[in-house]
């Protein structure tokens, strides 16, 4: 991309961000979760999904915030499985073998 296009796409990315009823960057990330969960209202799923067509920072946040929650249940999925496989002795053992709690 040229510096011409690119000082354009800043200049009306800027015009864009000061219009009524759009979020900022800091509002977005605040949404993202509930986003993802599917349990953002309506208006505020629209303002979330207007921001993501503007903004390539938001994006790339958000696809990085996806593939981070994905390897994120990879990796609790395998220590579920592994921890099936634990002997329940062991697991007794261990537990007996704890100090006591000092509340």
């Amino acid at each position: 991309m040229n510096l011409i296009t690119e000082r354009r796409r800043r200049r009306i990315q800027g015009v864009i961000f000061k219009l009524p009823g759009m979020i900022t960057c800091e509002v977005f990330e605040g949404f993202i979760y509930a986003y993802l969960e599917g349990t953002l209202p309506a208006p505020q799923r629209r303002l979330f999904e207007i921001h993501l067509k503007v903004c390539r920072s938001c994006r790339r946040y958000l696809s990085d915030y996806q593939k981070t929650l994905t390897a994120t249940n990879a990796l609790a999925a395998d220590n579920k499985a592994n921890l099936e496989n634990v002997p329940e002795d062991l697991i007794a053992a261990i537990i007996a073998a704890r100090p006591p709690d000092n509340d």
